[in-house]
């Protein structure tokens, strides 16, 4: 009998052993697995004509194009609250096609991204520009706005651009978790409007520096990034020129690509000629190259 009883209790045990396993395999079976979300690579450009693009996409070659083809799915490009689209040429309004007598036209960004996308063929990006023509820092950019600051530059019928700016980065970064991208820099491009002393006066030009830094100051203070890489192109001249010297000079996340009047200087970028101006397409995929070459010598690789 003790025999029996023994062998009943050894058979239970067994079986709710056995229920206890299966059980558990079973939960773990359905437990879902940790999904790793790959971050996005994040920039934004932002200034004036040259930042957002003069150059004749006409000009390209096949094997720029063909390059341009090759990366573009990995590059999501918002422009201006248009319809986001991979990387591309962009169609400006008909007043700069008739001027500049194009259809297609870029700026620092496409040749940035080509570049960017090649040495670093696992990664995704999204492209952020807001950019607009003959527009100042003194007024419609400048992150503290005042109505006498864009009435003298007569940009009181223009729109608070930088205020517009981070409103668009920020609607187009809300479609995704922050888990899902990393900001990695952002491209200025603008000085002409400011550099003007025959026509604004020398207000603008002399505080370009600090209003500079103030805009370096809000954009970090907006997304939280406190010591987010500036690159800035040196365009403009006099007091613009010196303020942008001043702020990289102070700043070890501010990197200042400089240009040269000297045309037997590498720093030398061929504009067209008066009235129209402007970098040529060969001169702004220069501008696109430099910026990138300050991104991955100096940042990228050095993180």
């Amino acid at each position: 009998m003790k025999q029996i009883s023994r062998l009943i209790i050894l058979l239970i045990l067994f079986f709710s052993c056995t229920s206890n396993k299966i059980i558990q395999e079973g939960s773990q079976s359905r437990s879902p697995e940790k999904k790793v979300v790959k971050e996005k690579i994040v920039f934004l450009f932002a200034g004036q004509s040259n930042m957002d693009g003069r150059a004749n996409g006409a000009e390209l070659s096949e094997s720029d194009l063909q390059r341009l083809k090759n990366v573009a799915p990995r590059i999501q490009f918002y422009y201006n609250h248009q319809t986001v689209t991979p990387l591309q040429l962009t169609t400006p309004a008909k007043y700069t096609q008739r001027k500049f007598n194009l259809e297609k036209s870029f700026g620092p960004e496409l040749f940035f991204g080509i570049e960017l996308a090649e040495k670093y063929p696992e990664e995704e990006f999204i492209f952020i520009k807001r950019a607009k023509g003959g527009t100042s820092l003194y007024g419609c950019w400048n992150p503290y706005w005042a109505a006498e600051k864009a009435a003298l530059m007569k940009e009181l019928d223009q729109p608070k651009l930088f205020e517009d700016f981070i409103s668009y980065s920020n609607e187009v970064l809300e479609k995704y978790d922050p888990s899902e991208y990393k900001i990695a820099g952002m491209l200025w491009v603008q000085g002409e409007a400011d550099s003007g002393i025959k026509k604004w006066g020398p207000k603008p030009a002399e505080t370009y520096g600090e209003n500079l830094q103030h805009l370096i100051d809000e954009v970090r203070k907006n997304f939280k990034q406190a010591k987010l890489p500036f690159m800035l192109f040196q365009v403009g001249h006099g007091k613009v020129v010196e303020g942008m010297e001043k702020v990289a000079g102070a700043d070890p996340n501010v990197f200042l690509i400089p240009q040269s009047r000297n045309k037997k200087s590498p720093d030398f970028y061929e504009k067209n000629p008066p009235p129209i101006g402007h970098y040529t397409a060969k001169s702004m995929k220069r501008i696109g190259k430099a910026f990138f070459g300050v991104y991955s010598d100096i940042l990228f690789d050095n993180k």
